[in-house]
């Protein structure tokens, strides 16, 4: 097996515990979920968490449970007796229809779902995710799992080039350029729904949200570096790396010696 493989089998396995530390995978939607990635050398197969498993929970994954999958969707490599995740086609088909994809996660978020059902727009109503909710996101008006080609076929088309799309009473799939992305995605736009949900529920349905040109306020700020506080300690052409929630929760669930089993690196 090439050590590529093992590498990303290893990360994907965190991402599907970073999916369940945070509460998107937890209670009885523990085992509901799979998170994705590319193979960088061989980007017609991808790693993601399947079924089948004696402990099929995402908080309980390890880098040896991973499947290797095709871009068509058929199982390359995994566990004896381990299958695809049932929703396969839904990776697959957005993998397909979008190059510049590397990562996929689909979860059943409790607030993201329940707007939904109720046919609520998601609306920005704080800064973090907010730009991710400006403009609405496209909604797969169904509730069955995407199992069929024609599904999958149907929901990458409806995605189109956002950052996710959400299914009906169902839950939400995001996509990214690393499993980092596609991860933060899914919980910034849960964190939005929750806010939509206690907004509605305090002020009605007419509740006030975060007007576009606020949001727009948050990109074509002056960089850092040309601020003259800032000029003498960064360097010119200095971008943020914000990666600090990943980072957290990455090392939570690799280091924590009550997460069994225990993963381990490569």
């Amino acid at each position: 097996m090439p050590r590529e493989w093992d590498e990303v089998k290893y990360e994907v396995a965190v991402a599907n515990r970073v999916l369940a530390e945070v509460g998107l995978a937890t209670g009885f939607r523990a085992s509901l979920g799979h998170a994705s990635m590319r193979l960088p050398n061989d980007p017609d197969k991808f790693v993601v968490k399947g079924r089948g498993y004696a402990v099929d929970a995402l908080h309980s994954m390890r880098p040896q449970d991973m499947i290797v999958v095709d871009i068509e969707g058929y199982k390359v490599d995994g566990p004896v007796g381990s299958s695809q995740p049932f929703e396969v086609i839904m990776h697959s088909s957005i993998m397909k229809a979008r190059p510049e994809v590397n990562s996929v996660v689909h979860v059943h978020p409790h607030y993201t779902v329940l707007a939904t059902t109720l046919g609520r727009r998601l609306r920005p109503m704080n800064q973090e995710g907010a730009q991710l909710v400006q403009k609405e996101l496209p909604v797969w008006n169904h509730v069955k799992t995407v199992q069929t080609e024609e599904e999958g076929a149907e929901v990458a088309a409806l995605m189109g080039d956002s950052p996710a799309i959400l299914l009906r009473g169902h839950g939400a799939t995001s996509a990214g350029g690393s499993l980092e992305d596609a991860v933060m995605t899914m919980m910034q736009i849960e964190e939005q729904a929750k806010m939509n949900y206690w907004a509605y529920s305090a002020a009605g349905p007419d509740h006030p949200y975060l007007e576009d040109e606020l949001v727009d306020e948050m990109s074509g700020r002056t960089p850092l570096p040309q601020l003259p506080h800032f000029a003498q300690v960064l360097p010119s052409g200095w971008r943020p790396r914000v990666g600090g929630v990943w980072q957290y929760y990455t090392r939570v669930v690799t280091s924590n010696p009550e997460a069994k089993p225990e993963i381990g690196r490569p």
